[in-house]
């Protein structure tokens, strides 16, 4: 289906020259002189980079129909992640190379994502934005020791690293942003 610049909205999926990519952020730019125009920043959803493309207001490209499933994350298996399909209760197994480290060390288990796939071709785990995580190990912050506000590292129960304020201690359970791999706030 083509698709116009107007159309354009954040998370849309176009083609472009045979590559599926993901609208990250765009702007409509309409010079004093000359022609509008759309400014955009792309996510190749095959390896992960990001692409800066400017298109003429108006300009049409096709837009990519991807499939998203919902799945379930079983365990890891080494090198290998376990889905079950929500529909048919068909187990799938990925490898961590295709999805990603830094997506894979937010997935604890029994954990609802999207599977994305074109033309039968798997392209991305879609976490849930905010996932809630235990705070596994983590320094004790001194007291007076926020006078700049400051953070800390802390390992969540699922591996992954933080930064995190001063006050957070072991056992709290927080909301952390899959997608920036940053502190949201504690959960209630």
């Amino acid at each position: 289906m083509a698709i116009s610049t107007a159309d354009f909205k954040t998370g849309l999926t176009i083609e472009y020259e045979g590559v599926v990519y993901q609208i990250v952020d765009f702007q409509h730019v309409k010079p004093g002189k000359g022609s509008a125009f759309v400014r955009s920043r792309l996510r190749n959803m095959m390896n992960g980079s990001m692409l800066e493309r400017t298109w003429r207001s108006g300009e049409k490209m096709e837009q990519a129909n991807v499939e998203r499933r919902n799945v379930e994350f079983l365990y890891r298996d080494g090198d290998d992640l376990a889905l079950m399909d929500m529909e048919d209760y068909e187990q799938i197994s990925l490898p961590v190379s295709q999805v990603g480290e830094d997506k894979v060390k937010f997935l604890k288990d029994n954990t609802q994502v999207m599977l994305v796939e074109w033309k039968g071709t798997l392209l991305d785990l879609e976490l849930p934005q905010i996932m809630e995580l235990t705070v596994a190990q983590t320094d004790p912050g001194l007291k007076g020791d926020t006078a700049t506000g400051g953070s800390k590292p802390a390992t969540l129960e699922t591996g992954a690293v933080v930064n995190v304020p001063l006050f957070i201690n072991e056992g709290e359970l927080l909301r952390i942003d899959t997608t920036t791999g940053k502190y949201v706030e504690r959960a209630k």
